[in-house]
């Protein structure tokens, strides 16, 4: 594995959902080596993996052999399968990206059993604008706010809390206030929580330990790649 280092590896490329490039860009790494995908793809996990392979492919027909990060988690299913011919490709082993927000997919695991019925926020997954209070909106223009109201509801029958991560990147207020907002609009529980730069900062300085998955050219990632270590989170 790489030798952490204290800035973003001129060399290295990044690939990520728009959330996590959000974080990304506030930790040092360059526009021109972080390709930004549509948060939306989450909702086809095999438009996901078409789309990143897409990416991948095109780096390597563009040249070089130098490493390439994919800020996702294993998001149901979406990396199995990716392979590049000429770069190593490295992933967070986790689940989905809050691991990566929270600091650590023991510590996603941790709020996880305390309070299943969450709902998180941070400032990319209110931008990305696919969330329940977009399709309230929607659904409100459209039938009515009773309508709205009711479908809002169903989709967040298992919830019972919203929680706002603050990474501590970016300016919270706004973001707040819309957590806050959606939490009432809907009648749960508002929450502000504390994230962590940690697992972020390990991906982007190279420090890729029992953490990732790092796959050789050539080799795909695996569903099991992804539930090693299971046993003992």
């Amino acid at each position: 594995m790489k030798t952490p280092k204290n800035e973003f590896d001129r060399g290295v490329s990044v690939i990520a959902c728009a959330t996590v490039a959000e974080e990304l860009r506030h930790l040092g790494v360059p526009e021109d080596q972080l390709t930004e995908l549509e948060f939306g793809l989450h909702a086809h996990p095999e438009k996901l993996r078409e789309a990143l392979q897409r990416e991948i492919d095109a780096l390597d027909r563009a040249g070089g052999k130098d490493d390439l990060i994919l800020g996702y988690g294993l998001c149901s299913n979406a990396l199995v399968g990716l392979v590049s011919r000429n770069r190593r490709l490295v992933a967070p082993r986790i689940d989905d990206c809050i691991a990566l927000f929270l600091g650590s997919r023991q510590e996603h695991l941790r709020r996880l059993a305390e309070e299943p019925g969450t709902y998180y926020f941070t400032k990319g997954w209110v931008e990305a604008a696919e969330h329940p209070v977009a399709e309230y909106e929607r659904i409100r223009k459209r039938y009515g706010e009773e309508k709205a109201l009711k479908v809002a509801r169903i989709i967040l029958a298992n919830y019972t809390r919203v929680a706002l991560i603050n990474t501590g990147n970016y300016r919270i207020e706004e973001y707040r206030a819309f957590a806050k907002g959606m939490a009432e609009l809907f009648g749960l529980r508002f929450e502000e929580i504390p994230g962590s730069n940690r697992l972020l900062k390990k991906m982007i300085e190279g420090d890729w330990d029992s953490e990732f998955v790092v796959k050789e050219p050539g080799d795909e990632f695996t569903l099991s790649d992804f539930l090693k270590g299971e046993e003992e989170s």
